[in-house]
Formats: structure tokens, C-alpha cells, sequence
């Protein structure tokens, strides 16, 4: 493709990006509205108790984290919406505090966490058969003894049906650790029922005909189809290892997160006029194109974060916009060389080209290094800071593109070799 093409091919997607970020558009608004976060838009606040009742004293904590792993999963299944989970402890009560942006009907809130099922296994110790009835005597009740086999090992589920009666089914299978404990209760109950209860309820019993190694369970019981298909869903989302119960819920308003957005919007606006008036004044003509790359960087990255459903909250638009100024690093290094070649005596277009190929190395490898930051930051830090480390990834990303691929095209078609 030829330099003009690629230039033109660019001018388009961004007028098009322009077109599809604005933010008082309402076809894009409506075809793919933006996501805020809860600094910004407000949503609800809900704080559950968890029953730590039937958990180890040293396994409370794993509990925790995996309490707040699923409910994370659970309303952010693509990583992106930014939930606040918070776990904490005060005496002998663990809960957990859940933010969700954007959210303000309570019943709503409540609705996206769900009714996560809490499964357990139990051993029967008196047989699940109902009793002959004689005269004036009633059927045994059995006793139910829970084991340490719940939710939190549940690895998958999945939806199947019996070959014979078509009968909707679920499969389970278990974590490592729970294939273990699930092997060695098999082995115990051999010729016994083993009861399953969800959220307390009895939902199935069968009888063990022998130890099942490798952690793979069916589910049986008078479902309909919805309701196995609920069920999975469910699990799949993640299946809580201790119950909980909802003690608060309230509305947050976003009155000063909308104050200090505006304050940072025109933060962002007069230091990227700063950043196009520095590159304009000292590096004149390449300062031009510089800045025309970086508006079309600005462009674009927004319509990636748009795109991608990326949650903008303060932290988030702060990573953009240091982003911004580091978009500018690239061609402050290739314009440095490229003077550098100049004062050599050779002719501007010879001394761009040679400029690109002798600053790329350093380009390549400053961005490297905020890439590598970037992603370690998303992974290993709470929802806010993985905000942060999200869009300024994503702005690195963008802005090679336009420092290296837009900028040098602009030159090669209006720099006269």
C-alpha cells in the first residue's frame, strides 16, 4: 500500500473513531454507549455478612479471596466493569463490601450478584428409604452430617441429559483438591446415599455403587430445563464457598467524582495543547505532523476504550492522559535524530529515514518496558489501579502506531524528497 493510500485509509478511520466517541452522539451512544465507573456515575453499595460457621479457622482466609474472586467474576465476566469487592474483618464477622458503578436501583445490585448457590455434601447416616408404617409409628427421619465438600472446589459445569429418560442433568467436576476429598468420600459411603444440598435444600441423594476417582459428579433431580440451565450458569460463574447474607445496601452518588472528572477533562485538554504548541514551536514543519499524529492518537485510543467496553473512572483517565504526553516521546527521539543527521549534511528525507530507523531500537524498548509495567500492575493490583494500568497499556499500544506509522506516513507524502 501505497504512503497516500495508507494516509487517506487513516484520515477515514479516524473521522469515523471521531464520529463513534463524541460524546453527544446519539446513534454511537445508543449502538454502544460509554462505560463510567462508579467515581464518576455513582451506582449502589451492598455489604454482605459470610457465614463462616461450617469453615476451617485456617482456611477462612482462602474462603475470603475466593468470596471475592467469584463475586468479581460474577459481575464483571469480561474484566473490564471494574467492581469494587473489599473483604474485611471486625472480631469474629467477615464481609464483604460490593460497589457496582453505574447501578443505582438497589434491587438491581442486588439481581447481579445473584443467588449464588452454596452446595455442600452430606452424609446420610440413616437410609434415604422411606420406613414400613405400622401402627402408630411414623418413617425415620434421616440425619445429614456435612462434609468439607462445597461449592469452592467446583472446577466447571456443564448441562447434560440422561440417554433413558432425557431426563436435564448437571455435571460437575472438581478442582484438584476436590477431586481428593471427593474420591475419599465415595470410597467412605460406598452402598450409601450421598446427599447434595443447594442453598440448604435437598435437590438429590444418590446412592454411591463405588469410590469415583478423578472428580467427576452428576447431578440428578426432578429439574426442568430452565432451571438446570440457571443452575450452570450459576456454577460456572462460580459457585460461593461459604454462604452470605445481605446486612446493608445504599445508593452512592457521583457529585464529586463528576467535579474532579471535569477538573481532569481540562487538565487533559490544556496539557495536550501545551504538548501540540511545544512540538509546533520547536521542531516547526515536524512539530506539525507531530501533532496531527497526536490528535489522531487521541481519537483512536478513545474509540479502543469505547470499543472494548473499557470502564473510564478517574484513575482510568489519569492513566490516558499521562499517556498522551508519552505519545510524543517517539517523535521527540526521531525528530533529535534526524537534526542529528541534518548537521551531517544530509538532505531531510534521507535524514527522516535515517532518523525512524536509528531511534526504533530506543522507541521500541522505552514502550517495552511501560508495557511490561502496565500489564504487571493489571494483574497483580486492585480495580482501581487495574483501571490505570489498563488504559495506559492500551494508550502505549495505540500511540506506536500513530508516533511511528502515522507520522512517518504524513512526512513521506508531504515531505518533497
Amino acid at each position: 500500500m501505497s504512503s497516500k493510500s495508507l494516509l487517506v485509509l487513516t484520515l477515514i478511520l479516524t473521522a469515523a473513531a471521531g464520529f463513534f466517541v463524541y460524546p453527544q452522539s446519539p446513534i454511537a451512544n445508543q449502538i454502544l454507549p460509554w462505560r463510567l465507573g462508579l467515581d464518576l456515575v455513582g451506582g449502589s453499595q451492598l455489604i454482605y455478612e459470610v457465614d463462616m460457621s461450617g469453615v476451617e479457622s485456617g482456611d477462612r482466609n482462602s474462603v475470603m479471596a475466593g468470596l471475592r474472586d467469584v463475586i468479581e467474576r460474577r459481575v464483571n465476566l469480561f474484566g473490564v466493569s471494574e467492581p469494587t469487592v473489599v473483604v474485611s474483618k471486625s472480631g469474629e464477622a467477615h464481609r464483604l463490601l460490593v460497589e457496582l458503578a453505574g447501578v443505582q436501583d438497589i434491587n438491581e445490585a442486588i439481581r447481579l450478584i445473584g443467588e449464588t448457590p452454596f452446595l455442600f455434601f452430606s452424609e446420610v447416616e440413616e437410609p434415604l428409604k422411606e420406613a414400613v408404617k405400622k401402627e402408630g409409628s411414623e418413617a425415620a427421619s434421616p440425619k445429614f452430617i456435612p462434609t468439607e465438600l462445597t461449592g469452592r472446589y467446583v472446577k466447571k459445569a456443564q448441562l447434560i441429559f440422561d440417554r433413558v429418560s432425557g431426563q436435564p442433568q448437571i455435571f460437575l467436576e472438581f478442582n484438584g483438591e476436590g477431586a481428593k476429598i471427593f474420591e475419599t468420600l465415595t470410597e467412605k459411603n460406598t452402598g450409601k446415599p450421598l446427599a447434595i444440598f443447594l442453598d440448604d435444600n435437598l435437590i438429590s441423594a444418590p446412592v454411591v455403587s463405588e469410590k469415583i476417582s478423578g472428580g467427576r459428579a452428576q447431578i440428578t433431580g426432578q429439574f426442568t430445563l430452565p432451571e438446570a440451565k440457571k443452575l450452570v450458569e450459576r456454577f460456572n460463574a462460580g459457585a460461593l464457598p461459604a454462604p452470605i447474607k445481605l446486612v446493608n445496601q445504599q445508593t452512592i452518588g457521583a457529585s464529586l467524582g463528576q467535579d474532579s472528572f471535569q477538573k481532569m477533562a481540562w487538565a487533559g485538554i490544556y496539557g495536550t495543547l501545551a504538548v501540540l504548541l511545544f512540538m509546533a514551536l520547536y521542531y516547526r514543519r515536524f512539530g506539525l505532523f507531530a501533532a496531527v499524529a497526536l490528535i489522531i492518537y487521541v481519537v483512536l485510543a478513545l474509540a479502543v476504550f469505547k470499543v472494548f467496553s473499557v470502564t473510564m473512572t478517574l484513575a482510568g483517565i489519569a492513566g490516558f492522559i499521562l499517556s498522551i504526553g508519552m505519545a510524543v516521546d517517539a517523535n521527540v527521539l526521531i525528530f533529535e535524530r534526524t537534526k542529528e543527521e541534518m548537521n551531517r549534511g544530509l538532505a531531510v528525507a534521507a535524514a527522516l529515514d535515517s532518523g525512524f530507523e536509528r531511534a526504533w531500537t530506543s522507541i521500541r524498548d522505552s514502550n517495552f518496558t511501560t508495557i511490561i509495567t502496565a500489564i504487571i500492575l493489571f494483574y497483580f493490583t486492585s480495580s482501581f489501579v487495574k483501571g490505570f494500568a489498563l488504559t495506559l497499556l492500551i494508550g502505549v499500544l495505540v500511540s506506536m502506531f500513530t508516533a511511528i506509522t502515522v507520522t512517518r506516513t504524513l512526512l513521506r507524502v508531504f515531505i518533497k524528497r
